[in-house]
């Protein structure tokens, strides 16, 4: 008897958006469809053209469980398809090996919180510098700060940006830190360097101080050993979010900035109170 293969994740996820699909039809039938030309709808269909409640529940289409579990595969295909996605990812000709769902809840707090300094460890290309500073120049105020121990090659110039050279857990490069943040600063903080466990946590220890309250420090990076992706990485970010934040009463995690369903910062957005 031939043995059967089961279906395989991409498969799965693609069977289950297929039901999704299917389902919407169901619920909105011929909604997009001209009004002269719509099928007859099924006995059970709800009237196409009632208004829509906004506060209104809405079922859910699948378990939850389910539903964490397709976003877990379309995480994994997405991360794992890096020479399409996240490593061919751009901001104004520069690279930046970010996440776009990220990117705008970025936006979001930028835009909300008006932080005056931004600091992130992790330059890498400068991709990301020149997205925030670009940012700023929008909204009119604000400052980056950089920190890596080196640049993987040109970084883009832009005003806004100052770009610091040193190992970000070194004291010297936090006192050149704190020497460009004044006392009525907003202050925000992303930690994107090295992934290791102890590495982070060093970072979590000496950068926290920073933010200001009201104000957030995110970790990126956690989805990585496993939650969802790059199983084999060994203990990282999550694990230093673990370590760092449970008995802490001054930040608080904001699953709100994860609402999209998946991010490279994986329970990594925490609000200073």
């Amino acid at each position: 008897m031939a043995q059967i293969t089961p279906p395989s994740e991409v498969e799965q996820l693609r069977r289950r958006i297929a039901e999704l699909e299917q389902a919407l039809d169901s619920r909105r039938w011929g909604r997009r469809l001209d009004p002269d030309s719509r099928p007859e709808a099924p006995a059970d269909a709800a009237d196409p053209d009632a208004p829509v409640d906004p506060d209104a529940d809405t079922p859910a289409l699948w378990p939850e469980d389910e539903q964490q579990a397709l976003a877990d595969a379309f995480h994994r295909l997405w991360y794992d398809r890096r020479d399409r996605t996240w490593t061919d990812t751009h901001f104004l000709g520069a690279q930046l090996l970010k996440l776009p769902f990220d990117l705008w809840v970025y936006q979001e707090l930028l835009w909300r919180i008006r932080p005056t300094v931004f600091v992130e460890t992790g330059t890498f290309m400068g991709g990301s510098a020149l997205y925030f500073a670009s940012l700023f120049d929008l909204i009119g105020e604000g400052r980056v700060v950089s920190v890596d121990i080196e640049h993987a090659g040109p970084v883009p110039e832009h005003p806004r940006v100052d770009y610091l050279i040193g190992s970000s857990v070194a004291e010297d490069t936090l006192d050149q830190v704190r020497a460009r943040i004044g006392p009525d600063d907003t202050v925000m903080v992303l930690l994107d360097s090295d992934h290791s466990a102890d590495h982070v946590l060093a970072e979590l220890e000496a950068y926290h101080g920073f933010v200001t309250p009201g104000s957030y420090l995110i970790v990126e990076d956690s989805n990585i050993n496993g939650h969802p992706v790059l199983s084999s990485f060994g203990p990282g970010p999550m694990e230093a979010l673990e370590a760092f934040f449970p008995g802490r009463d001054d930040f608080e995690h904001d699953p709100w900035c994860e609402r999209y369903m998946m991010s490279f910062a994986a329970k990594g957005f925490w609000r200073r109170k």
